[in-house]
């Protein structure tokens, strides 16, 4: 986060929030997920989190600064990894309307798969308006025309 702690959920449901002086704190409990759980955060200090299940409804949680969970968005098929634009819009490697790629989801709860890809599982945005996109056994840089919502103070 901006002030430099690390976040690490389990397959358990626990996201662990760890400081700078190594402390561990629970600062979040999610439903137990079959596969590591992704996590990025928003504009507004919220963790968004991923946690890839067998069912093909799941959601993303944001989770508020003091630990609140709640549901921002329910309807994907095993979403994975995810990464914020400047505008704070959420893009998630996972399945839309039967359709694998990358999805974006708006501040306002619309969402759109963007690209097309059935072995998408993760991705980052990069310097100069690119992206980084990751397969089950690849690794692409491409040119997007998005910028990336940076976590480092201007």
């Amino acid at each position: 986060d901006r002030e430099e702690n690390l976040y690490v959920g389990d397959r358990n449901g626990t996201i662990f929030k760890i400081a700078r002086d190594r402390q561990i704190f629970v600062f979040a409990m999610l439903e137990p997920s079959i596969s590591a759980y992704h996590l990025a955060f928003g504009p507004h200090g919220d963790l968004f989190v991923t946690a890839p299940s067998t069912s093909s409804f799941e959601c993303v949680y944001k989770v508020d600064p003091h630990g609140t969970v709640s549901v921002f968005y329910r309807g994907l098929g095993r979403p994975q990894g995810l990464a914020l634009d400047i505008e704070g819009s959420i893009y998630v490697a996972a399945s839309l309307g039967g359709k694998r790629g990358i999805v974006k989801i708006t501040p306002q709860g619309k969402a759109n798969l963007e690209v097309s890809g059935q072995s998408l599982v993760g991705l980052a945005f990069a310097p100069g308006k690119s992206a980084i996109l990751a397969t089950h056994s690849a690794v692409h840089h491409i040119s997007w025309g998005i910028q990336g919502l940076s976590l480092l103070p201007e």
